[in-house]
């Protein structure tokens, strides 16, 4: 049960980072495994079983809801996005009575303050600079694009361990979020019809992408963790404007064109679902 767990853990995770708005690392917040997972991967070479006990599950989890479920995913937002876009903020939402419960009894300061309200605002005008009028960018399988999908790994690895920014959001400003997200569905159907030009394809640009995430991830992971040992009550106060205004920018991304009774009752059914999801996750 318990390994279950972990993996619908590790599958909320991935799913986000394919959603513009909404952070895999908040996520991880709110279920109460980022601690842990920044620890397994800041030890995993002098503690190596008990960090693979950790990063495993939430990794096969991940991966499933990154990839086996993008396709999911795209369908929920084409024909339900307001009750799936509530999902998502339930989830945040059920999480932040864990997080408010980690900065109890720490004294508040000026410190405390600025970090809060500068880390809200960086998740709050995010999605404003996604109305650029930047291009989506052409994955063609050749060594300057490779090098760019590592570099772009990198900037996913940071905005999947920093919570409250989403990698997709990200990389929707970058003009890369369209095309990667099309590549790893066309990659799968590829799979599926064992058309090897195109894995091929795929697999010279996902590749290099998939390393630039492990690298970035190791990197950014050790940043945190310095932060925690250091600034703990800072760093707390910033990941908690980052959540709270995690909902701001999905609700900012929200399609709200067919809001109806139906949608309006079933995203807020949503949004309870999302609510218990977190709780329920969030418990060892």
């Amino acid at each position: 049960m318990k390994l279950l767990k972990e993996i619908c853990r590790g599958i909320l995770i991935g799913v986000a980072n394919i959603i513009p708005g909404v952070s895999g690392g908040t996520l991880a917040v709110s279920m109460g495994i980022y601690d842990k997972i920044i620890y397994a991967l800041t030890h995993i070479r002098r503690e190596f079983k008990q960090s693979l006990k950790i990063l495993v599950p939430v990794g096969i989890g991940a991966v499933i809801g990154l990839i086996g479920l993008s396709f999911v995913i795209k369908w929920l937002f084409e024909f339900y996005p307001i009750q799936t876009n509530f999902l998502f903020i339930g989830l945040i939402i059920g999480g932040l009575p864990a997080i408010f419960k980690r900065m109890e009894g720490e004294k508040k300061g000026l410190s405390h303050g600025i970090a809060f309200l500068l880390m809200f605002a960086l998740v709050v005008l995010l999605p404003l600079l996604g109305s650029s009028t930047a291009a989506d960018v052409t994955l063609t399988a050749d060594p300057l694009m490779m090098g760019k999908m590592f570099l772009i790994g990198i900037i996913a690895a940071a905005t999947m361990v920093v919570p409250g920014v989403s990698g997709s959001m990200v990389l929707l400003v970058l003009g890369f979020y369209q095309p990667i997200l099309q590549e790893i569905t066309q990659f799968m159907v590829n799979l599926a019809t064992l058309n090897l030009s195109g894995l091929t394809h795929g697999i010279l640009l996902l590749t290099p992408m998939a390393a630039g995430i492990a690298a970035g991830v190791v990197v950014i992971a050790k940043i945190i963790e310095y932060l925690f040992e250091h600034f703990e009550a800072v760093t707390f106060a910033g990941i908690g404007g980052l959540i709270l205004g995690s909902p701001i920018a999905i609700l900012y991304e929200a399609n709200f064109d067919h809001f109806n009774l139906f949608s309006g009752v079933t995203g807020l059914a949503a949004l309870a679902a999302g609510c218990i999801c977190a709780y329920y996750l969030g418990e060892d």
